[in-house]
């Protein structure tokens, strides 16, 4: 996770390339403690660099949204690749996970 951008309103993190379930504890108190003092704002974590997303990568994103959001803190992913696009809209969380520009990618079957 990298620190935030500064813009005011809007705390930006990075993840990536792979993250696991076991990163989650750690990843979730650094984003508490990033977004204690700064109040209600956006935050947008940069997924751009994730590679081979799985159920895990979700885990570890639902939990930083369910942190985030217990801080008043809503969080949108940014930069996302196909591969995890697809992955959310397969799972159903692309509400729970929303991405910043548009929709996940259509699951035909």
């Amino acid at each position: 996770m990298h620190p935030p951008d500064g813009r005011p309103g809007v705390t930006t993190v990075a993840l990536g390339p792979r993250v696991t379930r076991a990163d989650a504890p750690a990843l979730c108190d650094r984003l508490a403690a990033l977004l204690r003092d700064r109040g209600p704002t956006l935050l947008i974590c940069d997924v751009g660099a994730i590679v081979e997303p799985d159920a895990a990568t979700l885990d570890v994103l639902a939990r930083l949204a369910l942190t985030a959001g217990r801080l008043g803190c809503r969080m949108q992913l940014d930069k996302a690749r196909r591969p995890l696009r697809a992955l959310l809209a397969f799972t159903g969380l692309g509400e729970v996970l929303p991405l910043r520009d548009g929709p996940a990618v259509e699951v035909r079957w």
